[in-house]
């Protein structure tokens, strides 16, 4: 037995104990009860609180009960609201037992149950002309408030309205057709507002399931129909939502393959030319962009989520591997070179207080390239280390730096001494007499390192001074040199008797060639006399240089 089967006997039988309350042998009413049809559980809502409401009809002492005992079944709502409805015990509707099975209460077990004020049963929501008139062509309803839907040329029974009127009962029925069409026109604008397709097709089942029990008046084949339109839309509409999904995903694995192909890339550098300050902080970054991505992104399915995270997990973990290495030979250079550089500094510090400047100058400077040369250690390490190497190079320097002012102070007299002699030494200048000149230098040399030193800063520019004379002097000790030399004195003489016997040759040679007339040997030993002619001036000149 269905529900809607049950909900009809639960009403058939509180008729019945109704009846028999408002009469005095408890079956004189029995016709009445025969004559009420059953009406749908889904019709009669309050269809499980009927005893109750037939209690206070009971209790009722007037005519009009028994008028309205049917339409109290139907409309058993407002019992809710009878202060003797929520003192009454457990509904006889949730029984599943027929009306005919039950045992009938006995008069004096109604003459002691309390008498409750009569329930109050509202009017029928009032209907419009113009669904009336829609309804009309749908179905019809007969006077006792059986209402029948017309479907393709055949009447079906779809329910009884009784106590009604029959546009009321038709109204009833059409109102319920009604409200399935209003969630079809729902459906209908969440597909053309392109709305999630979620549970739509479901509602379309639903719908369809309260259209085929056919307990309403309406155009049920129009709204099937609408139904099946309705179901190819969000067909559709699943199908271009799952593209869009689709598209949406393959942007979000083509995301997170890049995340894992720019950390593997990072992962697979040479550690010796890493930034790992900067690669870190890329990694971190692309490690919360992937738990951002896991967290609200779309889902790429275990297998593709899984793969790319054990690639991204791997080259975390090569990435991690190589930087731990490096900062661990990183620390061991590190050691190796303080180590080293302590002991340069250890040097440094020992000859701070040396006074041998010259010799101590040259090991700093060793000292100093092998700094350069020694790797270097970690930045705060190495910059305090270079502090105190550089600290002890400033004491040395420093101490030199006083001395030799102490000893510019002691030549400052010997300077104007060497400025009065370089002035006397530039006076030989142009050199006339070499001997004379030469005789004078020696002079003033002595002088000169008689006089001593002077101060370093104008040490170079006294020096230049008097050395400017002096390669005056040595050059023209070379010139004087030149001229005498007897080797060039005999090269000259025999290239002088060359060039005397090829010019009176070539005299010859231009007589022949004027007596003969030939214009050509002319003009050639012409030239050639002019050109040994030319050399043999030269080298006359040379000569008398020489002498």
């Amino acid at each position: 037995m269905t529900d809607s089967q049950k909900s009809d006997e639960t009403a058939v039988v509180a008729n019945q104990d109704a009846v028999e309350a408002n009469s005095p042998n408890g079956t004189e009413a029995a016709p009445a009860a025969e004559q009420t049809p059953a009406v749908a559980a889904d019709e009669t809502p309050a269809a499980t609180e009927a005893p109750a409401a037939t209690e206070a009809t009971a209790a009722a002492e007037t005519p009009a009960a028994e008028e309205t005992l049917a339409e109290a079944a139907e409309v058993a709502p407002a019992a809710e609201e009878a202060p003797a409805a929520a003192a009454a015990p457990a509904p006889a509707a949730e029984e599943s037992k027929p009306a005919d099975s039950r045992p009938t209460p006995s008069p004096a077990a109604f003459a002691a149950r309390p008498k409750a004020p009569a329930a109050v049963v509202p009017a029928a929501p009032a209907v419009s002309a113009a669904s009336l008139a829609e309804a009309a062509k749908w179905g019809r309803a007969e006077g006792d408030g059986h209402v029948f839907l017309t479907l393709d040329g055949e009447e079906i029974a779809v329910g009884q309205y009784p106590g009604v009127s029959p546009d009321e009962a038709l109204g009833y029925f059409a109102r319920k057709f009604d409200d399935v069409i209003a969630q079809i026109v729902l459906l209908e604008h969440r597909v053309e507002s392109k709305a999630p397709a979620t549970d739509m097709q479901k509602t379309v089942i639903h719908l369809r399931e309260q259209l085929a029990e056919r307990n309403m008046v309406g155009d049920i084949r129009s709204a099937e129909a609408r139904l099946d339109t309705l179901s190819e839309q969000i067909a559709e509409l699943e199908r271009s939502e799952k593209a869009a999904h689709e598209a949406v995903r393959a942007n979000e694995l083509a995301a997170r393959e890049a995340i894992v192909a720019e950390a593997e890339s990072i992962a697979g550098q040479d550690p010796a030319q890493i930034q790992w300050k900067t690669s870190s902080a890329r990694m971190n970054e692309l490690f919360e962009t992937w738990k951002a991505a896991q967290k609200s992104g779309v889902r790429l399915g275990r297998s593709n989520e899984d793969a790319l995270w054990k690639r991204f997990r791997s080259a975390r973990t090569v990435f991690d591997r190589h930087r731990r290495a490096y900062f661990s030979q990183l620390d061991s250079n590190n050691s190796a070179a303080k180590v080293a550089k302590e002991a340069l500094i250890a040097e440094a510090e020992a000859l701070s207080s040396s006074t041998d400047w010259g010799y101590a100058a040259g090991e700093y400077r060793r000292l100093m390239d092998q700094w350069k040369a020694t790797p270097r250690a970690s930045r705060k390490d190495d910059d305090a280390l270079w502090g105190r190497f550089r600290a002890a190079q400033d004491v040395f320097f420093s101490n030199r730096q006083a001395a030799n002012e102490q000893i510019d102070q002691e030549y400052t007299a010997n300077l104007a001494v060497k400025e009065q002699l370089v002035a006397e030494a530039q006076a030989l200048l142009p050199i006339n007499d070499l001997n004379a000149t030469k005789k004078a230098l020696q002079s003033i040399r002595d002088r000169w390192e008689d006089a001593g030193k002077v101060p370093r800063a104008d040490m170079g520019r006294i020096e230049a001074g008097l050395r400017k004379v002096e390669d005056a002097v040595r050059e023209a000790e070379e010139e004087k040199w030149r001229r005498s030399n007897p080797e060039t004195k005999a090269r000259t003489n025999s290239a002088l008797s060359q060039l005397e016997s090829a010019i009176a040759g070539l005299k010859e040679d231009l007589e022949k060639a004027e007596k003969a007339g030939d214009q050509r040997r002319i003009k050639a030993a012409r030239e050639a006399l002019e050109a040994r002619q030319a050399w043999l001036d030269q080298i006359q000149r040379s000569a008398s240089d020489l002498a």
